[in-house]
């Protein structure tokens, strides 16, 4: 029988931390995001569907109805907080420097932020047809 060592210390194996020190919370957020954008892909594609070929006029026609444009916005907030995880972990395991890594935390937190409400906000001018 071989022994497998670990190199973390009992303490972070009790606490189940991993390097990022964010345990398992990350995990299930990404999955209840993924989730979400599972139950909402198809309602998301037959809307978009009906959105091909059509003018501005057409697309507020469509989006006007608020059924479909919050459909639409819990689907855009799915994407961007699953997106925004996804990319914190990649840059928490592979990031080695803490300045360089603050940095890009927190540039991805901007970014998600920025395309998060543009997004909102055009779905949200579209369907008030302003």
């Amino acid at each position: 029988m071989s022994t497998k060592t670990s190199i973390r210390t009992p303490l972070n194996r009790v606490r189940g931390l991993g390097s990022a020190h964010h345990g398992t919370s990350d995990f299930f957020r990404q999955r209840l995001t993924a989730i979400a954008m599972a139950l909402l892909f198809i309602p998301v594609i037959v809307i978009i569907m009906s959105l091909l070929g059509r003018n501005q006029a057409g697309a507020a026609a469509i989006l006007g109805s608020p059924l479909v444009a919050i459909v639409m916005i819990l689907f855009i907030i799915a994407s961007v907080w699953h997106m925004k995880i996804g990319m914190q972990v990649v840059l928490e395991d592979y990031v080695t420097d803490e300045k360089t890594k603050l940095a890009a935390i927190i540039a991805n937190n901007f970014f998600s932020a920025a395309v998060g409400l543009a997004s909102i906000y055009a779905i949200i001018k579209l369907s008030s047809g302003v």
